[in-house]
């Protein structure tokens, strides 16, 4: 089974992301929990998530991609900001237990200038005093392109995160096309060799999405910047050999590429193509 879906607007709803997500060909579909940019969540609408769980459970839906504000630094230099991400955070996840067993992927944050063991320090307290046995939802640390003061460039620097959690079960990792390829790994000439080594450092147990986008820059370039599939620099053949890996088989795939409705549709119908050849 394969799952693949895009970025969707929460403002109308889970119901109105379900249709939307069938609209499109999707079975999966990401969101931010709450305005990227800033700090304002939806009121949680009880009876709009018993009809979108109707909705997934009738038509096979694979996990959803929960993705937290981009607002979010846990390891900032700032207590203020820290303490506005450990809560901001914790809000999240209980929020996200209106849909059971999702995923919450967020970007690990930026040491700005504390170095990286010291924000994989911060970022692993913080998850530790969040994460609970009780919670179905499953946190996904995301592979970062490298910019700026970044934590997560490397998949050693997820590891470090990953080992100092006590909630191994609650916490895996989202891997982002783009972001590793901007990050130096070579996903065009190299498949095999760095889903090796993300399985030597962090294990595929430990893999459970996918960040499907082309890349507008050179392997190496520490940029992250998104392309629609095929037209960048990681191309329609690597893209395709990456979508078809037996390592990926079975984990939600969302498109994070720079498109419009219709652009996603031609990327959901390409991708279920590959998949039906």
């Amino acid at each position: 089974m394969y799952y693949i879906g895009n970025h969707l607007p929460v403002a109308s709803g889970y119901t109105a992301m379900a249709n939307m997500a069938l609209r499109l060909g999707g079975n999966t579909f990401a969101f931010f929990t709450r305005n990227p940019r800033g700090s304002r969540a939806k009121e949680i609408d009880e009876k709009d998530i018993q009809e979108f769980l109707r909705i997934a459970r009738e038509n096979k839906f694979g996990k959803l991609v929960a993705h937290a504000p981009y607002t979010l630094n846990l390891c900032s230099d700032k207590e203020n900001v820290r303490k506005f991400s450990k809560e901001t955070f914790a809000d999240d996840i209980k929020r996200m237990e209106y849909i059971p067993g999702s995923y919450y992927n967020f970007h690990p944050g930026s040491h700005t200038g504390q170095g990286a063991e010291k924000g994989i320090e911060i970022i692993a307290d913080v998850l530790n005093e969040v994460l609970s046995p009780e919670q179905t939802t499953i946190v996904l640390l995301e592979t970062m392109a490298g910019k700026g003061s970044e934590v997560g460039r490397t998949f050693e620097e997820l590891r470090g995160i990953m080992d100092r959690v006590w909630q191994k079960d609650k916490l895996g990792v989202c891997l982002d096309t783009c972001h590793i390829w901007d990050g130096g790994y070579d996903i065009v000439n190299n498949l095999d060799g760095v889903i090796d080594e993300f399985d030597r450092v962090i294990g595929l147990e430990n893999l459970y999405a996918i960040h499907f986008n082309d890349s507008k820059n050179e392997c190496g370039s520490h940029k992250d910047r998104h392309e629609r599939i095929g037209y960048g620099k990681i191309g329609f053949e690597a893209m395709k050999r990456a979508a078809l890996h037996p390592a990926f088989e079975g984990k939600p795939f969302i498109l994070e590429t720079p498109n419009d409705d219709e652009g996603y549709k031609k990327e959901i119908a390409m991708f279920k193509e590959w998949m039906e050849e």
